[in-house]
Parts: structure tokens; sequence; C-alpha cells
């Protein structure tokens, strides 16, 4: 039976590698990573238009990969390190299940080959 803790983090997981999944903002995650920024500066480090930066930080926003925060009239936004953390423990847990899946499928040939 699945918690749900379990739920939760399946969710958060799938909402982050979603919202992920598109060039754009994997761009925009990237320049965030190097420090907080507002829309405006972003725009002019992005090929696309402010308008589609707002969009594609509002699917980031809701995915929990990065927050927001007012500064004057302004809205800066930096990465949620608590997100990434999340991606990366899960994609860390599905290399080790594949590589352990691998090494079993390696000794059983390995296993049939010598018996032959």
């Amino acid at each position: 039976m699945v918690s749900e803790y379990e739920r939760f983090v399946e969710t958060n997981v799938s909402d982050v590698l979603g919202a992920l999944g598109d060039p754009s903002r994997r761009a925009i995650v990237e320049v965030l990573v190097t420090g907080e920024l507002s829309v405006g500066q972003l725009a002019e480090r992005m090929p696309i238009s402010r308008p589609a930066v707002s969009q594609h930080l509002k699917v980031l926003k809701q995915a929990g990969v990065v927050v927001d925060r007012a500064v004057g009239t302004q809205r800066v936004y930096a990465v949620d390190p608590a997100a990434l953390a999340l991606a990366r423990a899960y994609l860390t847990d599905f290399w080790q299940q594949a590589l352990e899946s691998f090494g079993r499928a390696a000794r059983e040939r390995s296993a049939e080959e010598g018996q032959s």
C-alpha cells in the first residue's frame, strides 16, 4: 500500500519532471540556478518573449521548481533547491535500479553461457 507521503513525493516528482520536459523551461531553470532574476531580466537572456517567459515561470512555479518573492514592484524568481533535490533523488534511485537490473541480467546470461 502506498503511503500518503509516497503519493505526495510521486506527484511532486512527476510535476517537476513534467515541468522540466520543455526545453524553454529547462533553459529558464539553467539561468536561474545562477541567482534570482525578474521576468524582465530573464526575458533579456532568453530567445523567447517576455509573455512566454511569464507563462513558463507559471508552470515552473505550479510544479514547485521555482519560487518567487516581491522586491519593490517586481517579482524575482529563484530555483527551489528542494524540488531539484527531489528530482535528483528520484533519478539516482531510478539509475540504481536500472544498474542492478542490468547486473542481474548479465550474471544470469553469464551463468547460462557457462552451462552450455
